[in-house]
């Protein structure tokens, strides 16, 4: 069985999402951008958190630009070249949030959301919440709603769908992911990484995509971090077996499968330089796609865009 509770705690609102019979549970923050703030399972009595996140809401408030723990990227996601790009005849320039050059993750990352559906059965516990973005940013003068759907299912499984549906009266340019940081109880030197990559997105000196891709398949299969330096964006091999990805870490008998569906070909990996933890970011488009189209969706009038992930623990025998 599976339930919904609502807490407040260190200054946050979480809903929990729970599974009763195996206590494996996901918090959800509807203020803090919809964000995951814990995912929790049990193996032989002890609790693994798997995501880094804020310690509070004020940690939030004052730090949500500073890593970007777990939050949504959305109307783009990733960097965008010095924040500018042209959709049509018209040439626009977003206001928000800037690490050098380039604007980054999106616009709606610490907006509050609003819970508008739940469900709690046999099978699973999911939240439904809702932003409704109205041309905040006058780099992005339009009007669409973000819903995004929480599910927790048997077998230490979390999916994340997300809806974005215009509600303008013209086009709009979109594209979508999540910004994730995975602690698996060591440094990421320790770990092991899968990816069922098939390119390897080449980066100019700024982080720009230069749209040229390289064959990569170097961690194919389970392979050893070690020293490995990550900032990179990859394309997925959508055709190959799940997961897409994987960490691991074999000490401690732990790992985390990373599920996308076909509307995130992309993956973004980032290993900050304390290596305390793994960024894996799924992405509907490679960064600044806004300016070199890859990826980037076109929004109708009240047409809609889905996009989906799933997270599960598994300990290793």
């Amino acid at each position: 069985m599976f339930s919904i509770n609502r807490i407040q705690e260190d200054g946050f609102e979480k809903i929990i999402l729970k599974d009763t019979v195996t206590n494996t549970f996901a918090a959800i923050i509807p203020s803090c951008g919809a964000i995951l703030h814990a995912f929790v399972a049990i193996n032989n009595g002890k609790e693994w958190n798997v995501v880094d996140s804020y310690k509070s809401g004020d940690d939030f408030k004052n730090n949500a630009e500073n890593g970007f723990l777990g939050t949504k990227l959305s109307p783009f996601a990733c960097r965008l070249n010095h924040g500018k790009y042209q959709f049509g005849e018209t040439k626009y320039t977003i206001e928000k949030f800037y690490l050098g050059k380039s604007a980054i993750h999106g616009i709606i990352y610490d907006k509050a959301f609003t819970p508008v559906g739940e469900v709690a059965n046999e099978l699973h516990a999911s939240i439904t919440l809702k932003y409704e973005y109205r041309k905040e940013d006058k780099g992005y003068p339009f009007h669409y709603d973000c819903l995004v759907t929480w599910q927790l299912e048997k077998n230490n499984k979390l999916s994340v769908t997300t809806e974005c549906i215009n509600q303008d009266e013209g086009l709009i340019p979109m594209q979508d992911g999540w910004h994730p940081y995975f602690n698996l109880g060591d440094l990421a030197d320790e770990l092991q990484l899968e990816f069922q990559s098939k390119e390897l997105v080449e980066f100019n000196s700024d982080l720009i995509p230069t749209k040229n891709l390289i064959p990569f398949d170097e961690f194919n299969s389970l392979k050893k971090i070690e020293n490995k330096f990550f900032d990179n964006c990859f394309t997925l091999n959508l055709e190959t077996c799940q997961p897409m990805c994987v960490l691991r870490n074999p000490s401690q008998k732990i790992e985390i499968e990373i599920l996308p569906e076909k509307s995130y070909p992309y993956l973004q990996i980032y290993i900050p330089p304390h290596r305390k933890n793994v960024a894996i970011e799924n992405l509907s488009g490679a960064p600044d796609a806004f300016n070199n189209g890859m990826g980037v969706i076109t929004l109708e009038p009240k047409q809609s865009a889905l996009f989906k992930t799933a997270y599960k623990i598994k300990f290793l025998d």
